[in-house]
């Protein structure tokens, strides 16, 4: 078997789930089956045994700094024609996210091959982007839906996002299937290591987050909170990627108002991300959409423990009271009063933090999470032979 990947990102270059799951989940896979890859821009060489090639947009439809929001969407399906131009030789097509789902679903008509189309998040259920996109978020959502709907299957990176996509898309149920994310569980474990703290000035105890700057993830509910938080301890913002302009100079303005807030605007290193998490007293998740939420795992994998908002597929990942603390998303009161209990107890939040690296090596590794994809794979080639023959 071969599967062609789909992909805006390779590897991740961005704080985003689905750049990180493409990346570990092909090198997975590539132990079982053959794989190929074709994503946006110049990428990386991929790891040994996968073939990887990067697409440039039209430069007719590029976005520029004068040029209308909707743009950027045009410049993903010019990519996505590129990629299905090329021929393939693929038993079937894995397409992530909106942005490659067009791609994918023009490889399925033109190979007549199956198409499985992953969901990292749901364009109806990020209503800012009209704002962000323009007219552009009638494109995406029209990408995503057509492609959804298209697929002889389709995985849902939680229950929770299966229940979303069942309710906004015409899909027989059957073909809905959940494989949650994992994670590389050698790759991520605590350290000793500390010298990223010492340069960056970070002082324990301290609160981490670490996402990309997004009306999704938070951020202004965390900085609310922060004036609830107990004198001395440090909140540090690895905060990268603005989706917006206009969201960046939002955030320098409101950031400038809490002096404890230590903003870390690049993205920074996985080595690095590691060294903050080991030595975090916790690590916050205050999303008001996560349909998955694999940075939680990425610090429970640290022996931190987590607190977060109680949304989308959150609650399958975090554990309440065992690796750590739910609350309602948005409510900056409560994430505060679930920040400071932990802060107050640190015997406990150790014990979730240790509870937390159970629960990741018992239930996320990406062999597990691989051998189920092909398992989907198989069963969408099984479907569709008998369609493609008639």
């Amino acid at each position: 078997m071969k599967a062609l990947i789909l992909t805006r990102e390779y590897p991740p270059h961005v704080y985003g789930g689905a750049g990180v799951v493409v990346d570990q989940l092909t090198r997975a896979l590539s132990r079982r089956i053959g794989v190929e890859v074709r994503c946006f821009g110049q990428p990386d060489p991929g790891p040994e045994g996968v073939l990887v090639r990067g697409y440039q947009p039209w430069e007719r439809v590029a976005p520029g700094p004068d040029g209308p929001r909707f743009a950027s969407a045009l410049e993903a399906f010019s990519i996505g024609l590129a990629m299905a131009r090329d021929a393939t030789d693929a038993d079937v097509v894995h397409a992530h996210t909106w942005y490659a789902s067009l791609a994918g679903y023009l490889v399925r008509t033109l190979y007549r091959i199956p198409l499985v189309v992953t969901v990292h998040s749901l364009e109806p259920l990020r209503p800012w982007k009209a704002d962000q996109l323009g007219p552009g978020y009638g494109l995406s959502t029209w990408a995503e839906k057509s492609a959804v709907e298209a697929a002889d299957r389709v995985i849902a990176v939680s229950g929770a996002m299966r229940e979303d996509i069942l309710r906004h898309f015409g899909v027989d149920p059957g073909r809905v299937v959940v494989v949650h994310n994992g994670i590389d569980p050698d790759r991520y474990r605590r350290t000793q290591r500390r010298e990223a703290l010492e340069r960056r000035g970070i002082r324990e105890p301290y609160v981490l987050f670490v996402g990309r700057l997004s009306e999704q993830k938070g951020l202004f509910h965390l900085l609310e909170a922060t004036r609830e938080l107990p004198a001395g301890a440090q909140v540090v913002l690895c905060a990268a990627s603005p989706d917006t302009a206009e969201i960046e100079a939002r955030f320098r303005r409101a950031a400038a108002e809490h002096p404890r807030a230590v903003w870390i605007r690049e993205m920074v290193p996985v080595d690095e991300v590691i060294q903050l998490c080991s030595h975090a007293a916790l690590f916050v998740c205050p999303s008001v959409y996560e349909p998955f939420g694999l940075i939680n795992l990425e610090a429970m994998a640290c022996e931190t423990p987590v607190v977060a908002s109680a949304v989308g597929g959150i609650p399958e990942v975090v554990a309440e009271r065992e690796t750590g603390l739910l609350v309602p998303a948005g409510r900056a009161d409560e994430l505060a009063r679930a920040i400071r209990w932990m802060l107050e107890h640190p015997s406990e939040a150790r014990a979730m933090g240790r509870a937390g690296r159970q629960r990741v090596e018992e239930r996320f590794s990406w062999a597990r999470v691989a051998e189920r994809a092909e398992g989907v794979y198989a069963a969408a080639i099984e479907d569709f032979r008998p369609a493609a023959a008639g």
